[in-house]
């Protein structure tokens, strides 16, 4: 597997974000997220992504299960920010956010025991907290790096104002933001923003929350408790007419001998060395094929054909909820 740096983190050039082992896309049974972990190492990937909010609890539970016999070969990125309470499941327990440092060091030292490690590698401010100031927030995490209890400093969801903020605070290793053929704000401030501080840059969701794979063709293809079902791109309406543009991005997949997310992800990696994607799978056979994209090199003027395809989607990221709430981080 080929290798990308993080600042200091030497990791895969394509990660595992494990987000997908509970709840969230329905989960599955422990021991099939189990054995997806453990085929993960055997091919070469050493970069995990979880967090507290998964779950919550469980995902970091599963995650260092798995990993804990090869702790020395792999990284592993966690993240706090979050107020959790005891009704419901997932993110339908958070009561709001909680950047504060003292909740930093709390949910640090839970996350240290959940996953059996030492030393978290990465540790994220998940989102930025209105309430509290992100120099605050990253204050408190740059204590958990002096004791030791946190490797490198991460953050997500933040403007670049909230960057310069942070990073002249603590140095920042690495930037997570959605970022996929399908949602490229990143692209306006925040990615110019990662590179001028030389802050590496992690896209979540890299496959268009599992729609660029063109695996889904109806709602009738989301499970219950998907969470996706409430999101407006895949609303009635709005998702046929995106589908009519995965039809297209699979139409060139095609003419290369490879699926429409092997290309979506190529894509992403194609836009810099300093990029390392975090697709998320839970079957090993989507595991190997999302890894394979590493190989998959595309010229330059591929690379603008393909970006040109996804033009027009259809529906906002969020609902009107979430969409305000995040405007209010900012």
């Amino acid at each position: 597997m080929k290798q990308r740096n993080l600042g200091s983190l030497q990791v895969s050039a394509i990660g595992l974000g494990c987000m997908g082992f509970t709840a969230a896309y329905g989960g599955q049974d422990v021991s099939a997220s189990i054995a997806t972990l453990h085929r993960a190492v055997e091919i070469g990937i050493t970069f995990f992504d979880t967090a507290e909010v998964y779950g919550p609890y469980e995902n970091e539970e599963i995650v260092g299960k798995a990993l804990r016999e090869v702790r020395d070969q792999v990284v592993i990125a966690t993240k706090y920010g979050f107020a959790i309470g005891d009704e419901g499941f997932g993110f339908q327990r958070t009561t709001g956010l909680d950047g504060s440092p003292a909740n930093a060091r709390r949910v640090a030292e839970a996350s240290l025991t959940r996953l059996g490690v030492d030393t978290i590698d990465l540790f994220y401010l998940h989102r930025p907290d209105p309430a509290v100031p992100i120099e605050e927030s990253v204050g408190g995490m740059a204590a958990l790096v002096e004791e030791g209890k946190v490797r490198a400093i991460g953050l997500s969801e933040v403007s670049a104002d909230q960057l310069r903020r942070a990073h002249a605070v603590h140095p920042i290793t690495a930037l997570q933001s959605e970022y996929s053929l399908w949602f490229r704000d990143a692209e306006q401030s925040v990615l110019p923003t990662c590179r001028e501080l030389g802050i590496g840059f992690v896209p979540f969701s890299p496959l268009g929350r599992g729609f660029l794979t063109g695996g889904i063709r109806s709602r009738d293809d989301l499970e219950q408790d998907d969470f996706r079902a409430g999101l407006p791109r895949f609303a009635e309406g709005n998702l046929e007419a995106n589908l009519a543009l995965v039809d297209r991005l699979k139409e060139m997949a095609g003419a290369r001998g490879v699926t429409a997310a092997q290309l979506a992800l190529a894509w992403v990696l194609g836009q810099g060395d300093d990029i390392v994607p975090i697709p998320g799978a839970r079957k090993i056979p989507h595991l190997e094929a999302n890894a394979s994209a590493v190989d998959l090199r595309l010229p330059v003027d591929e690379l603008a054909a393909i970006g040109g395809v996804m033009a027009g989607v259809r529906g906002a990221r969020y609902g009107e909820r979430e969409q305000a709430r995040l405007a209010g981080q900012r």
